[in-house]
């Protein structure tokens, strides 16, 4: 195996990562606001919007990642509405189309997860908010989005790192982020094992991190619960 190669394809994928990661943050995101706007309206109890909600899941993540980039990325610019309007400078940017289509897939699986992840909230725990005074945005805010969000992160962070593994596919729009300066490398030098471990490389590390960053913020999120063992044996 030639190290010198490896190392220069190294420095070279490197380079790339910066894109890799502002791809990854602005789909994150930008598709998890969308997601709470989704669980919004699932939970609402509008049947016009939780019927909307449950559609715009089901399509989601009922259809391939790909297939929705190409449509996104080769279809839109079909409809004489978009390609003439001022929206049209933003979205024939591959980049652009990369973003919101990652952003709209993960929305749907995130909305998913949270969902979950209030619904595992005790009633009684609203029960006993209320009973002190506290609704509305305050409730929301100190009580049921804490606790959904403690129940629905590790699941999200399972998301997150599909996400990460979902960039790569920006590269078949022209986004050239790691995998897309991979393959860029293999078709100029023929060599695909060395570029292809080396970008193996640079994703799981970048997935390490992601998860011990998670695993942080969920230790971080979880005091009250090591606070009543030592509380005990004391």
């Amino acid at each position: 195996m030639d190290f010198t190669f490896i190392a220069s394809t190294m420095v070279t994928l490197l380079k790339a990562v910066p894109t890799t990661l502002i791809l990854f943050s602005l789909s994150i995101v930008s598709g998890g606001l969308l997601a709470l706007v989704i669980v919004w309206m699932r939970t609402s109890g509008n049947k016009v919007l939780s019927s909307f909600a449950k559609g715009y899941i089901f399509v989601f993540r009922g259809s391939p990642l790909l297939i929705q980039m190409f449509l996104v990325f080769y279809g839109l610019g079909q409809f004489g509405v978009i390609r003439y309007s001022f929206l049209w400078p933003f979205l024939r940017e591959p980049m652009v189309c990369a973003v919101l289509s990652l952003a709209l897939c993960t929305a749907g699986y995130t909305a998913e997860i949270f969902r979950g992840g209030i619904r595992a909230v005790s009633p009684k725990e609203i029960e006993a908010a209320r009973s002190i005074g506290m609704s509305g945005f305050l409730l929301v805010r100190r009580i049921l989005a804490p606790i959904a969000f403690r129940h629905a992160l590790p699941a999200y962070s399972t998301e997150i790192v599909l996400m990460m593994k979902s960039t790569a596919l920006a590269s078949l729009v022209t986004v050239w982020e790691v995998t897309g300066v991979a393959q860029r490398l293999i078709s100029q030098t023929y060599r695909t094992m060395e570029v292809f471990l080396c970008a193996a490389i640079i994703y799981l590390v970048l997935n390490f991190i992601i998860l011990q960053g998670m695993a942080l913020l969920e230790y971080s999120l979880s005091r009250h619960r090591r606070a009543i063992p030592q509380a005990l044996k004391a």
